[in-house]
């Protein structure tokens, strides 16, 4: 499982042009398997992602393919969390 930042750089003020694309990214991540939540880091910092079913190379891929993070708009990191302890409702998670 993997937690993805996407923090706003100088460059911020380029979202609006970009955003067409950047949500359609949105969209194609979810399309694929790829997130299973995305959000806002508040206040105004940039997005959060939950992100599972791939490996990280895979996601490193994808992630280079958002317009942000091509365009600068965004630094991405990505976090890899191994789940020790679960609620069942995520139980999924753990394979």
């Amino acid at each position: 499982m993997y937690v993805v930042t996407l923090t706003f750089s100088e460059n911020k003020a380029r979202a609006g042009e970009l955003m067409d694309g950047h949500k359609a990214w949105i969209r194609q991540g979810f399309d694929r398997g790829l997130f299973l939540m995305v959000g806002s880091l508040q206040p105004n910092r940039g997005g959060g992602i939950l992100a599972h079913g791939a490996d990280r190379e895979t996601l490193e891929a994808f992630v280079a393919e958002d317009p942000f993070v091509v365009e600068e708009v965004v630094t991405a990191d990505i976090l890899e969390i191994t789940p020790a302890r679960l609620d069942e409702r995520l139980e999924f998670l753990a394979a």
